[in-house]
């Protein structure tokens, strides 16, 4: 897993107005996730790292993260596909802090293929981590929420929440299913402190699609800008990549009190995919 170093005075809010809060986010350990670990701390929330990757380099991040903001960082390497394991992720962090203020729900996991010919075994695990690892996540975490009389819960979904694509039938059905589920948890939670959204991505340039343009490029024998153009951003209006920074500023925003009426929203970050 390579990581870039974090620009704290790039990210940085003045104030620090999540200090004393405690962010978990799941997925963090690289890409959309670790920008948002990353962000949030800057803000002085204290984070809770989970995902996958060495775990030396996972180390190194989470003493990094901890050095550049001053805040607690610890890291949970739970399996966010097992009910049990994701319980305990969020008794984990709260039993290390007291509580958890802040939950972003990132981990997920993809594969290509026609419905008819759609491993199954593909099908649960892209459900199990996309979907049900939210809803368990959640499910463990409101009650503190409700208890403390605060809480932020932001589902980083997809535009492939809104719309459908072919070959993605376990990724759409999930998002899909992701976002639903934010408006229920949304008017559940309407009449107190808490809050839930879902943000939803087009291509974010992360390693992740890094190797995505390098194997499509090799595999069709087509140049890396025209894999990018004609391929990935061919939906995506504006042509060009998300950057994990702005999924993460977004993020940032939701859990501060400016954001305290916005709740049950998908709020597309796409370029204008989701316009057309």
């Amino acid at each position: 897993m390579k990581t870039s170093r974090m620009n704290v005075e790039a990210v940085a809010a003045p104030d620090r107005n999540l200090g004393g809060k405690v962010a978990l986010v799941t997925g963090s350990t690289s890409g959309i996730g670790l920008a948002i670990a990353e962000r949030l701390a800057a803000h002085g929330a204290q984070i809770a790292l989970n995902g996958l990757g060495d775990r030396d380099e996972i180390e190194r991040t989470r003493a990094r993260i901890a050095a550049e903001t001053g805040v607690a960082v610890i890291y949970s390497d739970a399996d966010l596909s097992k009910r049990d394991a994701v319980a305990r992720m969020v008794s984990v962090a709260a039993e290390a802090f007291g509580g958890v203020d802040i939950l972003v729900n990132n981990a997920g996991i993809q594969h290509v293929a026609p419905v008819d010919e759609f491993p199954i075994d593909k099908w649960d695990a892209i459900l199990a981590i996309n979907l049900s690892g939210v809803f368990h996540a959640i499910r463990a975490a409101l009650p503190g929420m409700k208890a403390r009389g605060f809480g932020r819960i932001i589902n980083i979904a997809s535009a492939h929440g809104l719309v459908g694509s072919p070959f993605k039938s376990a990724y759409v059905a999930a998002k899909h299913g992701v976002i639903g589920l934010t408006k229920v948890v949304a008017l559940e939670t309407a009449q107190t402190a808490i809050t839930c959204n879902a943000i939803c991505p087009g291509y974010v340039r992360t390693p992740l699609v890094e190797r995505q343009i390098g194997e499509q490029a090799a595999a069709h024998n087509l140049p890396r800008e025209k894999v990018i153009s004609d391929v990935l951003l061919k939906a995506q209006p504006n042509k060009r990549f998300a950057e994990a920074r702005e999924i993460a500023a977004l993020t940032a925003f939701l859990c501060s009190d400016d954001a305290a009426s916005i709740t049950g929203a998908a709020l597309p970050v796409d370029g204008a995919w989701t316009a057309q």
